[in-house]
Parts: structure tokens; C-alpha cells; sequence
């Protein structure tokens, strides 16, 4: 558990499960994204302060800033992207999220000063190729859309949270998941009362999903991807990423019965092939002319 690479792949799994939760829970998307948040926020509120934790990015008020901003595009994010699943469906939904890692590896040179290496722009090729290959009729058949837009606009939010969260270099761990998912349920609130007024009442008809749903897919999912990010690069953090989708895929499947096509299941191994080789290959470092091997 202390390997940020298993913590980050575990809470993909988590969040890769959240199509199959939502569909528990007959409510619009907004106040879906509103009880995780809520529930999630308590949950670890309560564990920090029951762990004697301490406030301590206020004392690294720029970090501070960077963190809450990360957290005000996460909740965004999610607002974009339910209503993305609820208009053009998981998988087409999937596909324009995800363009998100792409935006952060493209900026990730300019930002934070990462190379791209030859290794890793194949492995992203294949990943792309595979999302393509899972997803791509879909999204010839839907074209562009509102649902599409807002899977866009999901995409653009997942990236700015990546940025913001990776320059918030002094807000760790379970402090920097306590404040994202602060500020993402304060963004979504906003939103939702902006939007109906309160939220509603009939959510005690879906109390068992929803609490799973706010303390294992939320509350656990943010802190173990929170804590894995601080360790690991932008771009391993976007082509990792992939599995996300991947395991939407699979459950799907699993739990609802969906069918799995061929090129689906090409598309399937073009994502882990690429995602696998762009983490372990390494190119080897240039030897000067006139030295020994």
C-alpha cells in the first residue's frame, strides 16, 4: 500500500466502478456528484482530525491557493462528466474525458519541465489508438453534441486539476485529498443550488449506494489518488490514467451484461500494452564518443 503506482491503480479501479454505482442511484447527475462529495468530505474531515493531522499547507498560502483550485476543477469535472454519462452514455462519455491526460502531456514540457521520450509518445499513441478502437463509433454516430461538450468540458477541467494539483507541491497526502474534496463539493453545492435549490429529500430511497458510493468510490478513491500523484509524474499520471476507462469497460461488462466487441477487446490491449510500455521501458543514456561501454 505505500507503492504510489498500486495506490494510483487501485483508486482508477474505484473510480472505474462509479458508472456502475451511479446507476444505483435514480437522481440527476448534479446531486449524484453532490452526496459523494458531501459524504466523501465528512469521511475524511473526521480521519484527519481523528489521525491528529494539522493544517498545514495555510502556512504555504500560494500551495494553499493551487490546491483549493485543483479542487474547484475536480468537482466541476464531475459535474460535466455525469451529465456527459447521462446524455451520450459511459463510453462515449469515457472517450472525451479522457482526452484530458492528453492536454496535460502535451503542456507537461512547457509546466514541469518533463521530456517526452520517444517510449512515451508510442505508449500514448497505442492508448489513444485502443480509446479509439473501444469508443470511436460511438462518437461517429452521437457527433458533436451536448453530451459531448460536456465530456469535453470535462476533459479541460481534468487537466487543469492535474496542473493545479501538481504545482500545490506542499499539500500532501490526506491533507490535499481532505481540501479537493472540500472545495469540489462547495463547487458542486454552488452549482446545485443555483440549479434547483436544495437538493433532494428522496435520496434516503438510495442511502446504501450512495453511502458506498461517498466513502469507498469517493472518500478512499481520492485519498489513495491523491496520495499517488504527489509521487509520480504528470505523464505517468496521464497514461496511467487510461486504466480508468479500461475498468469502466470491464465492469460494465461483468456487472451489466454489456457486450464487449472485437475491436472493443483490440482496443482493450492496445490501452494496457501502451500504458505498460510507455512506465517500463527506458531508454538507455547516450554514451559519448571515445568512451567505453
Amino acid at each position: 500500500m505505500n507503492n504510489p503506482y498500486f495506490k494510483y491503480v487501485f483508486s482508477l479501479l474505484l473510480f472505474g466502478s462509479n458508472g456502475i454505482m451511479a446507476s444505483l442511484i435514480l437522481l440527476s447527475s448534479y446531486e449524484v456528484v453532490f452526496w459523494r462529495t458531501l459524504i466523501g468530505s465528512l469521511f475524511l474531515l473526521a480521519l484527519f482530525l481523528m489521525s491528529g493531522g494539522k493544517f498545514k499547507a495555510i502556512h504555504h498560502k500560494k500551495h494553499w491557493v493551487y490546491a483549493l483550485i485543483s479542487g474547484a476543477a475536480l468537482g466541476i469535472s464531475w459535474i460535466f462528466l455525469f451529465e456527459a454519462y447521462s446524455e451520450i452514455g459511459v463510453s462515449v462519455a469515457s472517450l472525451a474525458y479522457y482526452c484530458g491526460p492528453v492536454l496535460v502531456i502535451a503542456i507537461s514540457p512547457f509546466l514541469f519541465n518533463e521530456r517526452l521520450t520517444a517510449a512515451r509518445l508510442a505508449g500514448l499513441g497505442a492508448v489513444m489508438l485502443g480509446m479509439l478502437f473501444v469508443n470511436g463509433l460511438g462518437l461517429l454516430t452521437n457527433g458533436l453534441s451536448w453530451g459531448l461538450f460536456c465530456g469535453l468540458s470535462s476533459a479541460v477541467m481534468y487537466a487543469v486539476m492535474i496542473v493545479f494539483n501538481k504545482k500545490a507541491s506542499q499539500v500532501t497526502g490526506l491533507e490535499n485529498a481532505l481540501y479537493q474534496l472540500v472545495m469540489s463539493f462547495i463547487t458542486v453545492a454552488l452549482y446545485t443550488f443555483f440549479r434547483q435549490g436544495a437538493p433532494s429529500l428522496s435520496v434516503t430511497e438510495y442511502l446504501l449506494p450512495i453511502l458506498i458510493f461517498g466513502l469507498v468510490n469517493t472518500a478512499v478513491g481520492c485519498f489513495l489518488y491523491f496520495a499517488a500523484i504527489d509521487h509520480l509524474s504528470a505523464g505517468s499520471v496521464s497514461i496511467i490514467g487510461y486504466l480508468e476507462p479500461l475498468s469502466a469497460l470491464v465492469f460494465s461488462a461483468v456487472f451489466l451484461h454489456e457486450q464487449l466487441t472485437e475491436l472493443q477487446v483490440i482496443g482493450a490491449v492496445l490501452i494496457l500494452s501502451g500504458a505498460a510500455f510507455s512506465e517500463l521501458y527506458r531508454e538507455k543514456p547516450r554514451v559519448p564518443v571515445g568512451h567505453a561501454v
